[in-house]
């Protein structure tokens, strides 16, 4: 199949997908779901609108500034494309809205910046827009079976990169040392991307989004390595707990729970399961190891072209998994001033159950 071929099939089936929904259509901004739908990427993000615009009983219609023309012409997706430049002076909007349903309601891509949304509900008063991720939340969620395979290879890409830093020196060392070790190492391995580099050791593991700093890693500091990007496109997002030097029975017992949690979530996924209940399993399982309260955030998330991306693994998600569907399955325990532990594999759902696309060993690794 070729480009142009590859793409304009997508584009169909997010029109069909968007017709399901109730949707007069999508409108998509510059960001991970222009790439993905059409194969173009701006060259930078700037203040000038530019839209793709998927309706039924049309072709898809690409508005973007003249003087980016030339590079929308060329990208892998052209040929399925009808692309309107507008130039300096003129209301792109003007140019969007005409081929609007005045009373449509149209699906928005997440990324659409403020500005460019309430201009187009002035000028299409009529009309009504919703976030992408809330009325049509599946669009990217189901992944074939070459976005798994492009995520499989960034997850072993990850895992090259733990086996690799594991071997650094840690004790003495400040956290943000080590962080650019991780990064270097991701590159290494094939990312173009780094995304984030969390090391939290001793007390900072405590706090799940931390920013590597200037802490100096010591001797008996658990540490959490999180940390992931892009690679060829598709993300990766794993993490791995380690100790400096021998661990206590308390350390030991909690990294134990979280990876018993860790692994229960896993055995859990299959298709037909309500997101919602992957998260329950892990959450069962830390909460009658008496640590319930220290789990302070959601089993997973969605990944592909972007590292965080629906179906989110949380109370309140009904959505069933189905095959295709790839995500972290991430549960924590985070004692506030001491210490925190979380372990985070991707897995994709399969018709059987789940495939883990992290494959590195999740037994606490004690490093020096």
């Amino acid at each position: 199949m070729s480009d142009v071929d590859f793409y304009a099939a997508r584009m169909e089936r997010a029109v069909l997908a968007a017709v399901e929904a109730g949707l007069a259509g999508l409108i998509i901004s510059p960001g991970p779901d222009l790439g993905w739908l059409c194969g173009y990427r701006v060259p930078a993000v700037t203040e000038r609108l530019t839209a793709l615009l998927l309706v039924p009983g049309r072709k898809p219609l690409l508005v973007v500034p003249q003087l980016e023309r030339p590079d929308a012409q060329h990208s892998p997706g052209a040929g399925a494309l009808e692309i309107t430049g507008w130039v300096d002076g003129e209301n792109p909007y003007t140019v969007l809205a005409g081929h609007l349903d005045p009373r449509g309601r149209y699906g928005v891509s997440d990324a659409t910046w403020a500005l460019h949304l309430l201009a187009l509900q002035r000028t299409a008063p009529g009309a009504g827009f919703g976030a992408l991720t809330e009325v049509l939340p599946m669009l990217r969620a189901v992944k074939d079976a070459h976005e798994v395979e492009l995520l499989a290879a960034a997850g072993a890409a990850a895992d090259a990169t733990y086996e690799a830093i594991v071997d650094v020196r840690f004790a003495g060392r400040r956290e943000h040392e080590v962080a650019a070790d991780l990064a270097r190492l991701l590159r290494e391995h094939g990312h173009s991307q780094v995304d984030f580099t969390i090391v939290g050791s001793g007390p900072n593991g405590a706090n799940p989004h931390h920013e590597a700093g200037d802490r100096v890693i010591e001797n008996g500091d658990m540490v959490v390595l999180d940390f992931g990007g892009l690679k060829d496109g598709y993300g990766s997002d794993t993490t791995r707990t380690v100790h400096v030097g021998e661990p206590t029975a308390e350390e030991r017992k909690v990294h134990d729970v979280v990876r018993e949690a860790q692994q229960a979530a896993f055995e859990a996924v299959r298709p037909g399961v309500a997101c919602q209940d992957v998260d329950r399993v892990a959450r069962q399982v830390i909460r009658r190891a008496g640590y319930g309260e220290y789990f302070i955030h959601r089993t997973g998330h969605g990944i592909g072209v972007t590292t965080h991306e629906p179906p989110y693994m949380v109370e309140g998600e009904h959505l069933p998994l189905v095959p295709g569907m790839c995500f972290s399955i991430e549960p924590g325990i985070y004692l506030p001033g001491r210490f925190g532990v979380r372990i985070e594999d991707i897995v994709a759902c399969t018709e059987t159950g789940a495939r883990r696309l992290n494959n590195t060993a999740r037994e606490l690794r004690v490093v020096g």
